[in-house]
């Protein structure tokens, strides 16, 4: 007897169930092709399939999602494709300049685009036409696909497709959203998870299952501070601690102006191989001879530049909070302990300065919750402030400092952010024979060559502005003290492997450069590597403001912990146990006082001036806070 054949509505079943399938397993092998990662590729797929089903899922759910509403296989699945391919161009992008992949905080830079963001993040997209023209082509094949492609099943299921699509789009919206009981999938026990390093975690574990990692873990990151341990260390530091502190007083001399410059990018490129014996920063060398300077352990790299001005202005290490990566677009506190409050404290009025758009980072809003009583920014500079290339001069920032400080009323803190030597470097700058004329070494050539021209061209400006600043301040009838720094290392990264560097570390080992002096009244030089969040108290103990116990612990504690400090993805440093207990203990004390919960467990100066108040909770009662007001 012959075998009685399928029923058509059998087959017909059996059909519309096999072409998801087939597209879904198609889908996580590409999706493991694309991804690159040792640990996902189609190679794995017998040896490690849940590696490369995890890599996948997400896209995979979204794929079913829109196959639902759309009831087309074919264009569902490579609409959660192309998309896909969206998120790993960007990856790319952001690996060939910073060295790093994604982590879930970039995605917070999407809501800069339309503050300020989308010139300076757009000048890294690539300038090739054929990314853009594959893209369009691509919806073009979508829309055809949409058209031409019959539907898999009837649009009418009696209510199953509603059904199907909302228990979908709860589903993403769990993960996305980070949920609990995502851990037993992207928790990190199943996959492989390093914490200290996003890069071998996505080579491992793919990109989309990294995201979704650091997401979980960073979500649930944020312990809660261990009292007892803080209480440790600053008893332990006791007295030297105690030695430190002096009470507050304000007729002890004249209290001088303070000047800040974050200098972006910059660095000594004498750390460089072929530039060992090259001076390109005449004027920070001579100033350094004067005062305080060396190498500054900064916690990011090629960009993130508000992670080292979070650090310097707040005192905080970001390496103690894992869950801000981004921390002006992540925190919500409404008063930020800070220099900046310090200084306000002590009678200083306090002005943040950038030739940029205000909104971007969020710093108009991120300003006001640290202190400033005023953030002048580029809509307030002259219409004919100086241009260098694709940003405002460091020389018309100069201008603009000179512009707002006074000679009369009370003490002045100025901060002011550069911007000339931002990446990337391949625009055309002002003056293309002094561009020509900077010196490369024979290793570096074509487009490395230039880039790195184009970038010593514009720190040789900073250096040049620096000097100028310094020499305007000296002639000031008020004293002035001055601290400069560069945020990070510029994102050079093609041209560091051509160079290497003079220690044999790695690029994002390096270290930027920090200088504080008295530009009226020279000091003997001092030189002394120190981390981002140092920075703050060993300028108020030099402004003679000794009475804020957390800004002088972090004196007392400097020398063992500032080389810890690095840029993520960082091979992690040699920490000894002594050093280790330390920064643990240092965690908690810096937890609670972002919290505003450390005043208590300080030693407090002998007197206090009437008007001095817990620099935590608040300010003094005569200041009102005008802070983010445009000038």
């Amino acid at each position: 007897m012959s075998a009685t054949p399928p029923a058509p509505c059998a087959r017909s079943l059996c059909f519309r169930l096999a072409v998801p399938v087939l597209l879904a397993l198609v889908f996580t092998l590409l999706t493991g092709l694309l991804d690159g990662g040792v640990g996902v590729s189609p190679a794995q797929a017998l040896k490690q399939p849940t590696f490369l089903l995890a890599n996948a899922l997400p896209g995979l759910l979204l794929a079913v999602l829109l196959l639902v509403l759309s009831r087309r296989a074919l264009l569902s699945f490579g609409l959660a494709f192309l998309l896909q391919m969206v998120v790993y161009g960007i990856n790319r992008l952001k690996v060939i300049h910073l060295s790093t992949p994604l982590m879930p905080a970039d995605f917070h830079m999407v809501g800069q685009l339309r503050r300020g963001g989308l010139p300076l993040l757009g000048s890294y997209l690539p300038a090739s036409p054929w990314p853009y023209l594959s893209a369009v082509g691509a919806v073009i094949v979508m829309l055809i696909a949409w058209r031409m492609e019959p539907p898999l099943f009837a649009r009418r299921t009696r209510g199953k497709r509603l059904l199907s699509g909302l228990s979908l789009l709860a589903l993403l919206t769990t993960l996305f959203a980070g949920m609990p009981g995502w851990q037993k999938v992207y928790g990190g026990g199943h996959l492989w998870l390093e914490p200290w390093s996003a890069s071998a975690t996505a080579e491992h574990s793919g990109l989309v299952s990294s995201l979704l990692m650091f997401h979980l873990h960073q979500g649930h990151a944020r312990k809660q501070p261990d009292a007892t341990a803080a209480r440790r260390l600053i008893q332990g530091s006791d007295v030297a601690l105690r030695a430190r502190l002096m009470p507050a007083s304000r007729n002890q001399g004249e209290t001088p102006d303070i000047v800040v410059v974050q200098s972006e990018s910059f660095f000594d490129p004498s750390i460089m191989r072929g530039y060992e014996n090259t001076d390109l920063i005449p004027n920070l060398r001579r100033l350094a001879a004067q005062g305080e300077s060396g190498p500054l352990h900064v916690p990011t790299f090629g960009g993130g530049t508000i992670r080292t001005e979070f650090e310097v202005l707040t005192g905080l290490s970001l390496r103690y909070f894992g869950d801000l990566q981004f921390p002006y677009l992540q925190m919500n506190n409404k008063v930020v302990p800070s220099m900046v409050r310090t200084l306000r404290a002590h009678g200083y009025e306090t002005l943040a300065l950038h030739g940029n758009d205000p909104g971007f980072w969020n710093r108009h809003t991120a300003f006001r919750a640290i202190g400033f009583d005023r953030f002048v920014s580029r809509e307030a500079f002259p219409a004919d402030a100086a241009m260098d290339g694709q940003y405002m001069a460091d020389s018309a920032m100069t201008d603009a400092i000179m512009v707002q400080l006074k000679d009369a009323g009370p003490p002045q803190f100025l901060f002011a952010i550069s911007i000339e030597a931002h990446g990337p470097y391949d625009t055309t700058p002002a003056d293309v024979a002094a561009r020509d004329a900077v010196p490369v070494p024979d290793s570096v050539t074509g487009t490395n060559k230039r880039e790195l021209q184009n970038y010593l061209y514009h720190l040789q400006h900073a250096d040049r502005e620096l000097g100028r600043l310094a020499d305007l301040l000296a002639e000031r009838e008020r004293p002035t003290l001055l601290l400069f720094y560069g945020d990070h290392l510029p994102a050079l990264t093609d041209m560091y492997h051509d160079t290497g560097f003079a220690d044999g570390q790695d690029m994002l080992s390096q270290a930027s450069m920090w200088l504080l002096v008295n530009p009226r009244n020279p000091n003997p030089a001092m030189h002394q590597a120190l981390a981002a969040w140092m920075l703050p108290g060993r300028l108020l103990d030099q402004a003679g403001i000794r009475d804020d116990a957390y800004f002088a612990l972090t004196q007392v504690i400097t020398p063992p912990l500032a080389a810890l400090t690095q840029a993520p993805g960082a091979p992690p440093a040699d920490e000894k146990s002594a050093r280790k207990a330390a920064d643990e203990d240092m965690a908690n004390v810096a937890l609670l006082r972002f919290m505003g919960k450390l005043g208590p467990l300080l030693p407090k100066a002998e007197l206090q001036t009437a008007d001095v108040v817990d620099i935590e909770s608040g300010m003094p009662s005569e200041i009102i806070d005008v802070a983010g007001a445009q000038q």
